[in-house]
């Protein structure tokens, strides 16, 4: 879809309620939600994340930026996931979290992004944070720059791809809360996205499919 199209389109989601934690559950194993269903949170104490769902044209066409994080000791190594990160006691709230993280792992200033809406936030049991989606629209990009430091790749799904329902199936994988079972997954850009990234880009789909 032409990014012109797509940036008028998506202001309607505004007005939208939230998917919420349906839409997550989607991409969830069974395990997980009852995992979630029956957690107190509140007992874990768990640190805050702010990521950014970043939409914005290339070649005219409406694109999403994902990126690929790079190995580490961590159960997130290696996987895709949104430009964000953990919230530090200087942030003032967590949407300035998204935006600082944002720009530092991919150079994109925070003031050339339109924030559309905040999501539904996503608690991660493995590694205790509780995390907070937002849509933005990166309108006029410049190229981006990578942090080596902790990102490997840019992802960048055409729009197209991503709402596409076939891209979604099950691949059986061993999780750091489970061995051999069978999770749901997007196929994007030839990389299996699952896990929260995989539950918070359900939401953003839900809410897009309401528009689009």
């Amino acid at each position: 879809m032409n990014f012109d199209d797509f940036s008028k389109r998506i202001s309607k989601i505004k007005n939208l309620p939230l998917p919420g934690a349906d839409s997550h559950y989607k991409m969830a194993p069974d395990i997980r939600i009852e995992e979630l269903q029956k957690l107190d949170k509140a007992s874990k104490k768990a640190r805050k994340a702010a990521v950014m769902s970043l939409f914005y044209p290339k070649a005219e066409e409406t694109t999403l930026l994902l990126i690929l994080r790079k190995t580490y000791k961590g159960v997130h190594s290696n996987q895709i996931g949104f430009p964000g990160g953990k919230a530090e006691k200087f942030d003032p709230d967590l949407l300035h979290t998204a935006l600082r993280e944002t720009h530092e792992e991919v150079g994109v200033l925070p003031e050339k992004v339109e924030v559309i809406k905040s999501l539904t936030e996503l608690f991660i049991p493995p590694s205790n944070f509780e995390v907070q989606p937002y849509i933005g629209l990166y309108k006029n990009p410049s190229p981006f720059i990578i942090q080596e430091r902790e990102v490997a790749a840019l992802v960048e799904v055409s729009l197209q791809d991503f709402m596409d329902d076939t891209a979604i199936f099950s691949q059986n994988l061993t999780t750091s809360y489970a061995e051999n079972i069978d999770v749901p997954a997007f196929k994007l850009n030839g990389y299996t996205v699952w896990g929260a990234t995989a539950m918070m880009l359900s939401e953003v789909k839900e809410l897009l499919k309401q528009v689009l």
